[in-house]
C-alpha cells in the first residue's frame, strides 16, 4: 500500500504538480471564505436590527414580505413567511448563521453549501424576483456560487478533511 508522502499526495493535495495543482486543489477557498463571512454578516445583521423581526413597520421582514408578496415567482413562499413573519425571520437568520459558521470552518461543507443554495434560492423566488436586469439581482449570482461547494464539498483547510484523515487512520 502506497503511503502520501511516497505517492507526493498530502492532505489531499497533489503537491508533484507544481503551483497549477496546488492553485487548482485550493480554487474554492476563497469562494468559501467570501460565502461564509457574507452569510455570517448577513446573520448578524438581521439578529442585530431592532425593527427586523417585527410584523409591519419600516425596515421589517413583515413589510418586506407584503412588499414582494404578488410580484414574487412564489407568493405561496411570501406567504408561508407571512403566517409568522418573526418565526421566519429568525429562521432566515439562524440559518444564514449557522451556514456561513460550518462553510468557514468547513463542517459537513456539502450540507452547508445546500442549505446556503436553498436560502439564496427562496430568496430570488422572492425578495429579488423582480430585479432588472436579472444580473442586478445579487440572490441568483449567490446561488450559484454555492453549486461548487454543493458539488466539491470543503476537502482542504476544512473539519471535514480533518474528520476524513482521523477515518483514514482508525482504517487498518
Amino acid at each position: 500500500m502506497a503511503h502520501g508522502h511516497a505517492t507526493g499526495v498530502r492532505g489531499g493535495v497533489d503537491h508533484r504538480g507544481g503551483l497549477r495543482a496546488t492553485a487548482r486543489a485550493y480554487a474554492l477557498v476563497p469562494l468559501r471564505i467570501f460565502l461564509g463571512v457574507t452569510f455570517v454578516y448577513a446573520g448578524l445583521d438581521k439578529l442585530t436590527d431592532s425593527a427586523f423581526f417585527h410584523a409591519s413597520g419600516a425596515g421589517s421582514i413583515g413589510e418586506l414580505m407584503h412588499g414582494v408578496r404578488d410580484s414574487a415567482a412564489i407568493p405561496a413562499l411570501v406567504d408561508l413567511a407571512l403566517k409568522s413573519p418573526s418565526g421566519f425571520g429568525y429562521a432566515i437568520a439562524f440559518g444564514e448563521l449557522a451556514v456561513g459558521l460550518a462553510t468557514l470552518l468547513g463542517l459537513f461543507g456539502r450540507l452547508a453549501a445546500l442549505g446556503g443554495a436553498l436560502i439564496s434560492l427562496s430568496l430570488w423566488l422572492t425578495v429579488s424576483w423582480t430585479t432588472t436586469p436579472y444580473y442586478y439581482g445579487n440572490d441568483l449570482a449567490y446561488l450559484m456560487a454555492w453549486l461548487p461547494l454543493v458539488l466539491a464539498g470543503t476537502p482542504l483547510l476544512s473539519a471535514d478533511a480533518l474528520l476524513a484523515r482521523r477515518r483514514r487512520l482508525r482504517t487498518p
